[in-house]
């Protein structure tokens, strides 16, 4: 009952990069200015499932029942993968049990969301064996964020929108704490979420530019180079977060995108949470913000640190495969959903 409680006070709240300031909007090759396909929007009585394509829900029950209840709470209604809390060593149960949820949840119809239980690791073992025929007859909203970069990135290749935000298990959390990700998830699935204005950053590169928002966690993004699911940056705006790496390990990372060509024609990068990141040994000798500053000293577009999204309990929902405007200036940042 408390946390019922908890969760309805929260659906009261209000919801709500080049070298200098003056650069010009960078716009988009027209070639790269498709229009993602965008997923109807939620509507009461909708069916949302929850299913579990990586990391194992042991001890999480608690958190799931919350989830049902917050979607309960806003008129949908949850349905549990057959799967869910099948438990296979580090997984949510065998690759081929986990890859049937998810099957089972793109190709039903009546399906007009799959919220991911967690991240953790064990998406990329099944993405090239998902089929989404039944997916692209009726598309749907995908919500995840950290391994579940890889589902994102597979939607992207089809040219589909998706949601990058807070999974179920994060409603094991303080409610309080995790407000905005609430927030500015349903939003995101309720089509109110129009913008963001967030603090400036002392290493930001100002300027406006506009193009596609696509991303995700950097160690995935960096471990599907040369897959069909790698990006295609291209004209677009790139979001990255991390958990958990050493700085040596992220400037690795970022030169492998600088080798593939990643940023040769991207129109600007959005930088999220930077959690938990280790120390070196001998010390890197910078701040990490200053590292990515670094590794793209060589291009000109605008760079805008500090997004409120990744691993923290503030962790705002993007689109993924929405145009943006993103406006840098010493004051603020600005992030406009088209």
């Amino acid at each position: 009952m408390y946390i019922k409680t908890l969760i309805w006070l929260v659906l009261f709240t209000s919801c709500t990069h080049s070298k200098t300031s003056t650069m010009t909007a960078q716009t988009p090759p027209p070639s790269e200015q498709k229009k993602y396909i965008r997923p109807a929007y939620l509507k009461k009585g909708d069916r949302v499932a929850i299913v579990a394509p990586a990391g194992i829900l042991k001890g999480r029950q608690a958190a799931i029942e919350n989830a049902q209840v917050l979607l309960e709470s806003w008129g949908l209604m949850p349905v549990l993968g057959p799967n869910l809390f099948t438990q296979k060593n580090h997984f949510a149960g065998e690759d081929a049990e986990r890859l049937s949820d998810l099957q089972w949840a793109l190709d039903r119809s009546d399906i007009k969301a799959i919220w991911c239980a967690r991240g953790g690791y064990g998406s990329m073992r099944i993405v090239d064996d998902l089929n989404f025929e039944g997916f692209q007859k009726s598309p749907k909203w995908l919500i995840g964020y950290s391994d579940i970069t890889v589902l994102h990135n597979a939607l992207q290749a089809l040219g589909y929108e998706s949601i990058h935000g807070m999974m179920a298990v994060n409603m094991e959390e303080d409610i309080e704490q995790i407000t905005p990700s609430i927030e500015t998830l349903r939003a995101s699935l309720f089509g109110t979420l129009s913008s963001y204005s967030i603090a400036p950053h002392n290493l930001n590169q100002n300027g406006k530019t506009k193009g596609v928002l696509v991303g995700g966690n950097l160690t995935l993004l960096a471990a599907q180079l040369g897959s069909d699911t790698a990006l295609n940056t291209k004209g677009k705006i790139l979001f990255i977060e991390e958990i958990g790496e050493y700085k040596y390990h992220i400037d690795r990372m970022l030169q492998s995108l600088k080798r593939a060509g990643y940023f040769e024609h991207c129109s600007g990068i959005l930088i999220g949470d930077m959690t938990e990141i280790k120390a070196n040994t001998p010390p890197w000798g910078s701040s990490v913000e200053q590292l990515i500053v670094d590794a793209l000293k060589a291009y000109d577009f605008p760079i805008a640190f500090g997004m409120p999204s990744g691993h923290e309990l503030e962790n705002r929902a993007l689109i993924f495969g929405r145009n943006i405007t993103l406006n840098i200036s010493p004051t603020e940042t600005k992030i406009n959903f088209e």
